[in-house]
C-alpha cells in the first residue's frame, strides 16, 4: 500500500516541479520580451543610421520592381541585398541597401548624386512608373517610411512615397528628387532589464556588462515629405556625395519642378530632422496598424450571430421535435407493427439501407477532406498566433513563412484523416499508400500549377515578384522532405486507428431516388450564401490589405469570424443533409461537402466584383490575370476547408441519427 502511494506521489512531484519551472521561465520571458516586434536598437548621438529600400510597388499594376531598376543613386560600397526569409521572397520583396545615411540627432541637408543625361529608354521607364503610381518603400530601423496627404480636407497616411508626379493636364511628368525626412526618436535610459527579442537582425540580448550601452535613443517614427526640385546640374556636379547643402522648401510652381525629359541630368538630395517624441518603442507600430471601421467589424460579427441563431433554431427543431419524436414513436412499436409501418413510412427512415452506400469518386472525397483538415488547421493556428501578437508586421514575411511551415507539418493530419475515412468507406486499409500520396499532392499540385502560370507572367514583366528557380527547388525540397513523409506517416497511423463502424447494414441493391421538381444542386449552391454572409465584410478588409497596400492587424476580429464561420458551415450542412434524407435522397456525401464548400464560389465572385468596382485603378491584362489567379487559389483553399467542416459534421450527424434506429 505504501509502495503504491509512493508511486502515485512520484509523478505528482514531477508535475509540481515542472509547473514551477514553466512558471519561472514564463515570468522571466514576460519581463524581457517585447510584443510585437523586432529587437530594439538604441543609438547614441552621431551614430550612423542607414536606410534600406524595398521593391517598388503600385496599386495599379501589382507588379513589384527592383528599386535600382530606375536611375537612382547607388551606395558607395555597391548594392547589397539583405537576407530575406521565405515569406518575403514569395511576396516579391527585395530589400537592398541605399545611399541614404543619417546620423542620430544631427539635422542636415545632404547632396547624393547627379545622374548622367537621361537616355530615351530611361525616360520612357520613369514616365511609365510615374503614371502607374509606383511608390518607393524605404525602411529605417525596420520601420517603413510614412507620408501624409490631404484629400478633400481629410488627412490620409500612406506608406512609401511616389516616384514622380503627373499634373492633372498630363502634359509632363516630374520626378521626386528631394526628400525631407523627419525621424521621431525617444530617449531611452537603461533600467537594468534584459531585452531579448527576435527581429530582422536576429536575436539580440543586452547582457549585464552592456546595460550602460543600452541607454540612448530609439527610433519610433519615420516620415517623409517628397519634393520635386529643379537644380543646376553644372553646380551640383562639383559636389561630392554627402556634402552639405542649404535647406530649401518644396516649390509649389510647376516650372520649378524637375521634369523627366531626355538629356536631363537629375540631382538627388535629402534633408533630415530629428524630433523627440513621447512614443515608446513597443508602441511605435501603432500608427501603422490603425484600422478604421471597428464598428463595421462588430456589425459583421452581430450579423453572423443572427445567422447562427437562425440556423441553430432550425437544427434544434430537427433534433428535438422531428428526429426524437419519430424515433420515440418508431421504437415503441412491436416488430409486426414496425414492419407494417415501414411500408407506409416516408422520409429519412426509408433510406436506412442506402445512407452509408459508397459515394461516387470516394477516393477524391477522402483526399479533399484530408487536405481541408490540413488547410483549416494551418489557418486556425496562424490566426490564433497572430491574434496573440506573435506574428508582428515588424517581422516581414513571418506570417506567410509560418503558414507554409504549419501547412507542411500538418501533412500528418491530412494523411490520417484521408486514410481513416477511406477505411470507413471501403472497410479495408488496402490502397492507403495511394490515398496518402494523392493527399500529399492534391492541393500543392493545384497551387504549384497556378503559381507557375502566374510566375511566367511575372518573368515576362521582369518583376521582382517572380520566384527564382532556386526558390522553386527550395519549396520542392520542403514539400518532398517534410510534407510527403509526414502525410505518409499520418496515413499509416490512420490504418492503425480504430475503424468507424456503420450503425446499419447497406442493401445490395440501391434504392431508387424519387424524382424532384427542382435539381438538388440549386439548394446546395444556395446554402453557400449563409456562410458567405458571415465572411464578406471581413473579406473586404483582407482584400484591401493585400491589393491596396494597407496593413491588416485585427486578427482578433478575424479569429471570431473564423469561429462563427465554422459554426455556420456545420449548421448549414446538417440542415441540408437532413432535407435531402427527408426526400429519400441518400446521396448526401458530396452534397454535405459542397453545401458549405459552395461559399468559395461566392468568395470568387465577390473577388471579381472587388476587381471591377473597388480596384478600378488596376490597369492592364497582366494585373487582372495575377489578381484572378491568386483569387482562384484562395477560393480553392476556402472550398476545401469549409467543405471539410460541413462534411465531417454531417457524417457524425448521420451516424448518430441512424445509430438510434433499431434495425433487425
Amino acid at each position: 500500500m505504501e509502495l503504491a502511494t509512493m508511486r502515485m506521489r512520484k509523478p505528482l512531484i514531477w508535475w509540481i516541479c515542472l509547473f514551477f519551472f514553466v512558471a519561472f521561465v514564463q515570468i522571466q520571458i514576460t519581463n524581457a520580451f517585447y510584443l510585437p516586434g523586432s529587437y530594439m536598437h538604441t543609438y547614441s548621438n552621431g551614430d550612423p543610421i542607414y536606410a534600406k529600400v524595398n521593391s517598388l510597388t503600385s496599386i495599379e499594376t501589382e507588379l513589384p520592381f527592383s528599386y535600382y531598376s530606375l536611375p537612382y543613386c547607388q551606395p558607395l560600397g555597391g548594392i547589397k541585398k539583405s537576407a530575406e526569409n521565405l515569406g518575403e521572397l514569395l511576396m516579391g520583396d527585395q530589400i537592398d541597401n541605399s545611399p541614404y545615411l543619417f546620423r542620430m540627432n544631427v539635422n542636415q541637408s545632404i547632396y547624393l548624386c547627379t545622374t548622367t543625361s537621361l537616355k530615351e529608354h530611361e525616360v520612357k521607364l520613369l514616365k511609365q512608373r510615374t503614371r502607374d503610381l509606383y511608390q518607393v518603400n524605404m525602411i529605417l530601423d525596420n520601420l517603413p517610411v510614412m507620408r501624409f496627404a490631404n484629400q478633400n480636407g481629410i488627412k490620409i497616411q500612406w506608406t512609401g512615397y511616389p516616384i514622380g508626379y503627373t499634373p492633372p493636364d498630363g502634359n509632363a511628368d516630374y520626378i521626386i528628387n528631394h526628400l525631407k525626412f523627419t525621424v521621431l526618436v525617444h530617449e531611452y535610459e537603461g533600467n537594468g532589464v534584459e531585452i531579448i527579442g527576435t527581429g530582422e537582425e536576429g536575436m539580440g540580448v543586452i547582457a549585464e556588462t552592456d546595460k550602460n550601452k543600452a541607454s540612448g535613443y530609439e527610433i519610433v517614427g519615420f516620415h517623409v515629405v517628397p519634393c520635386s526640385v529643379k537644380r543646376d546640374p553644372q553646380v551640383m556636379t562639383k559636389l561630392h556625395m554627402y556634402d552639405n547643402i542649404s535647406s530649401i522648401n518644396c516649390p509649389s510652381e510647376l516650372d520649378k519642378y524637375q521634369p523627366i525629359k531626355e538629356q536631363e541630368r537629375i540631382s538627388f538630395t535629402y534633408e533630415v530632422e530629428f524630433v523627440k517624441s513621447d512614443i515608446r518603442w513597443p508602441s511605435r507600430w501603432d500608427a501603422y496598424l490603425k484600422m478604421e471601421g471597428a464598428r463595421v467589424h462588430w456589425f459583421s460579427i452581430l450579423n453572423s450571430l443572427m445567422v447562427i441563431f437562425f440556423l441553430a433554431g432550425i437544427v434544434f427543431v430537427i433534433f428535438l421535435r422531428t428526429v426524437r419524436r419519430d424515433l420515440a414513436r418508431y421504437e415503441e412499436l412491436d416488430k409486426e407493427t414496425q414492419a407494417q409501418m415501414n411500408e407506409e413510412l416516408s422520409g429519412w427512415k426509408l433510406v436506412v439501407g442506402d445512407v452509408f452506400r459508397e459515394p461516387c469518386c470516394s477516393k477524391l472525397l477522402c483526399v479533399m477532406v484530408g487536405d481541408g483538415v490540413q488547410i483549416l488547421g494551418m489557418a486556425g493556428v496562424t490566426i490564433i498566433f497572430a491574434a496573440l501578437g506573435f506574428m508582428s508586421p515588424a517581422s516581414r514575411g513571418m506570417l506567410l513563412t509560418g503558414m507554409i511551415l504549419l501547412y507542411l507539418f500538418l501533412g500528418i493530419a491530412s494523411g490520417y484523416v484521408s486514410v481513416r475515412l477511406w477505411r470507413t468507406i471501403k472497410g479495408t486499409s488496402e490502397g492507403w499508400r495511394s490515398i496518402s500520396w494523392f493527399a500529399a499532392c492534391f492541393f500543392p499540385g493545384i497551387a504549384f500549377t497556378i503559381l507557375t502560370a502566374l510566375n511566367f507572367v511575372l518573368w515576362g514583366s521582369n518583376s521582382t515578384g517572380a520566384l527564382p528557380i532556386s526558390l522553386y527547388f527550395e519549396l520542392f525540397f520542403l514539400w518532398f522532405c517534410i510534407s510527403v513523409p509526414l502525410t505518409l506517416i499520418g496515413g499509416f497511423m490512420g490504418t492503425k486507428a480504430e475503424q468507424i463502424e456503420y450503425p446499419v447494414r447497406t442493401n445490395q441493391i440501391p434504392r431508387e431516388i424519387p424524382a424532384r421538381k427542382y435539381p438538388s444542386w440549386l439548394l446546395v449552391l444556395g446554402a453557400g450564401t449563409l456562410p458567405f454572409g458571415t465572411l464578406f465584410i471581413e473579406l473586404f478588409f483582407i482584400l484591401s490589405s493585400i491589393w491596396l497596400g494597407r496593413f491588416y492587424y485585427v486578427f482578433g476580429f478575424l479569429l471570431v469570424v473564423l469561429l462563427l464561420l465554422t459554426i455556420v458551415c456545420a449548421e448549414v450542412s446538417v440542415v441540408l443533409t437532413y432535407m435531402h434524407l427527408c426526400v429519400e435522397d441518400w446521396r448526401w456525401w458530396w452534397k454535405a461537402f459542397y453545401a458549405s464548400g459552395s461559399v468559395a464560389l461566392y468568395v470568387f465572385l465577390y473577388s471579381i466584383n472587388y476587381l471591377v468596382f473597388d480596384l478600378q485603378s488596376l490597369s492592364g491584362p497582366v494585373s487582372a490575370v495575377l489578381y484572378l489567379g491568386y483569387s482562384l487559389l484562395m477560393a480553392i483553399a476556402i472550398m476545401l476547408s469549409t467543405g471539410t467542416i460541413g462534411f465531417l459534421v454531417s457524417f457524425y450527424f448521420v451516424h448518430y441519427l441512424f445509430s438510434s434506429v433499431k434495425i433487425d
